[in-house]
């Protein structure tokens, strides 16, 4: 385990918060502009109306404004990241960015404010007369112990969440990665001996949390700097420790320490920059550890950007009137589940191809995982409406879900769309040819377990089955269809030497074709009835595989083969064809072309519009035009 922390120079990090534009938020207006009648609308005299509306029922600002989807990340400025007491305007970079992250991983709108007063009361006071404004408040870099303080007497006060992220964020994000090394380890919560480094809002948190959960109050041994417990006794405190916290500083821990806890013990160093101890210094005592530390550049990072964004989209989506201790639960634990299901290809490409599975180097999921959108905030929600705190309960979680994928992905949208159209139909088999890719077989598993159809892999079975076993995929919950052995093979070989006899091809041919070539035997499966469609090209070029096809299939009288591409933006998805088979078509191909791309969008249930473009700017082949 090696970090790799990023680095930049100070003049390169301002002159990104300063050029093009200075800062990190701008407004974007959500209604048109462009006329009289839009100023009319969107001010005087048009506003008045919502205005009335509003007035005689305050609820209905959530209707015509957009405070269901805003939320104010406040300050003073007194304890900033690790820097101290540096003022309410020396933050708002920090809370700028903490702005940023509520738009960029969960679509709700956020705006910062600084607010300079230090008394807690003052404090409270200013937001307390404009927290109405919002649908929930994100409390940040507020020094303790005055954060406590100002946390609970808003929560008491406004009928909108509250929440300190600092103190919170970390601690549900920390406590989902401990339930699953508690997984990996066999352990219960309720067995653990935990020990926390630093009394601070978010330690203070973490106990409350785990203790939730399950960990017994006096399995929870919590050490402050100050001296709640001196030096002589912290290194005792780890003697048969199952699990350290560290919320405190550099330097807190050393290997001997570590070196005396439990069997596979749990190290949590967070402290940031640098942790309590390295993730190096602990694997020369500890290679049985589990590891989590509050850095990018290591295995498990803590991260409070996988909290609060989705948090705050629960809350929102049900109108919660707080986040209490059981929506925290939620995130937990929706976390903790996450983090043990197959990763998408997103994520794998944040960790250069390879692939991360479910264990001690994987307990949390990765903050660039799409699925994070619509996979925490139905946990959130669920929770808030368990608990009577939704003002506007959700009556179809899985619309809701789907709701969720489309906020930030425009390809979701449209996918929900043919989904949908399939799940209509009656059920496909579908021969995947390339079987014993992993791509491949994870492909399939998702095609079977989102009910779209039943899948096919062709391969060998042993292959097969040894990868789905290292994907986490149920040995016998897919078909496997190996083309050497097969059954069927005498009829695909006499049905495959008819068609190709005159073509020069021996029945030997036919049959090595059948038992070798997996899509030439997946084709046949198609043409034969026993499949109903293919997929193939993973590991051979497009040309290759459609010649491979052709050997099986011929193409229907009345059309031409034609590869689809389909382009998926704001505005909705675009068809383009011909972008595979016919390299320099003619007029009378040109309109074969429209007529089938056309086709394809009404069989995806769009009204198709057809436009031409004479020449491509990009990839034209060769030769006079």
């Amino acid at each position: 385990m090696t970090s790799k922390r990023p680095s930049f120079t100070d003049e390169e990090a301002l002159a990104f918060h300063r050029y093009p534009q200075p800062g990190k938020l701008s407004v974007t207006p959500t209604k048109p502009m462009a006329t009289q009648k839009d100023l009319s609308l969107a001010y005087s005299p048009g506003v008045a109306i919502p205005v009335l509306a509003i007035a005689a029922n305050p609820e209905l600002a959530y209707d015509y404004t957009s405070k269901g989807n805003m939320v104010a990340v406040i300050t003073n400025g007194t304890a900033i990241l690790g820097l101290g007491d540096l003022g309410p305007m020396a933050s708002k970079p920090v809370m700028e960015g903490k702005s940023v992250l509520f738009k960029r991983f969960a679509d709700v709108d956020s705006i910062d404010i600084e607010v300079d007063e230090k008394d807690p009361q003052k404090f409270i006071d200013c937001v307390r007369a404009i927290g109405a404004t919002w649908g929930g408040i994100n409390l940040e870099d507020i020094k303790a112990p005055e954060c406590f303080i100002i946390e609970s007497e808003l929560r008491e006060m406004l009928d909108i969440p509250v929440f300190h992220d600092d103190q919170h964020g970390t601690a549900i994000i920390a406590t989902a990665g401990l339930i699953n090394a508690c997984e990996i380890t066999g352990r219960k919560l309720s067995d653990c001996k935990v020990v926390i480094s630093g009394a601070g809002a978010a330690g203070l948190s973490v106990a409350g949390l785990i203790r939730h959960l399950g960990v017994k109050r006096d399995n929870i041994l919590m050490v402050d700097r100050q001296g709640v417990i001196y030096e002589g006794r912290l290194a005792e405190a780890f003697e048969g420790a199952d699990v350290f916290m560290g919320l405190s500083a550099k330097g807190t821990v050393n290997k001997a320490m570590v070196k005396s806890m439990a069997k596979n013990p749990m190290i949590f160093p967070m402290a940031n920059p640098d942790p309590e101890i390295t993730p190096e210094e602990i694997l020369e005592v500890r290679t049985d550890a589990i590891i989590a530390t509050g850095r990018s550049d290591y295995p498990n990072q803590i991260n409070n950007v996988l909290g609060f964004p989705y948090i705050f989209r629960g809350a929102l989506d049900v109108r919660a009137r707080t986040i209490n201790e059981e929506m925290k639960v939620a995130a937990a634990k929706a976390l903790a589940q996450l983090a043990r299901e197959d990763v998408p290809d997103e994520v794998a490409a944040a960790y250069a191809g390879a692939r991360p599975t479910f264990g001690r180097d994987y307990i949390i999921p990765a903050p660039f995982d799409p699925r994070l959108i619509w996979y925490v905030p139905p946990f959130i929600a669920q929770a808030a409406m368990d608990t009577g705190v939704a003002r506007k309960p959700i009556a179809d979680m899985g619309a809701y879900r789907d709701s969720l994928a489309q906020r930030l992905d425009p390809a979701a949208s449209f996918l929900q769309r043919v989904y949908g159209k399939v799940r209509s139909e009656k059920p496909k088999r579908v021969v995947f040819a390339e079987g014993e890719e992993p791509a491949v077989i994870r492909a399939a598993w998702q095609f079977k377990t989102q009910e779209l159809g039943e899948p096919i892999l062709v391969g060998r079975d042993e292959q097969v089955t040894r990868n789905m076993q290292l994907l986490g995929i149920p040995a016998g919950e897919l078909q496997i269809m190996n083309a050497r052995v097969s059954a069927n093979n005498e009829a695909y070989t006499e049905f495959l030497y008819k068609r190709l006899q005159r073509k020069g091809y021996l029945q030997r041919d036919a049959q090595r074709m059948i038992n070798q070539d997996r899509n030439v035997f997946g084709a046949t499966m198609v043409a034969l009835g026993h499949a109903d469609g293919m997929v193939t090209g993973v590991t051979r070029n497009y040309a290759t595989s459609l010649s491979d096809v052709l050997q099986a299939i011929d193409q229907r009288e009345d059309t031409r083969p034609i590869g689809v591409s389909i382009i998926i933006g704001k505005t909705g998805p675009i068809i383009i064809a011909d972008t595979s088979v016919t390299e320099m078509p003619g007029a009378e191909e040109l309109a074969d072309i429209a007529v089938s791309a056309a086709k394809a969008a009404q069989k995806l249930g769009f009204t198709p519009k057809v436009a031409f473009l004479s020449y491509s700017t990009f990839g034209n082949p060769p030769g006079e035009r």
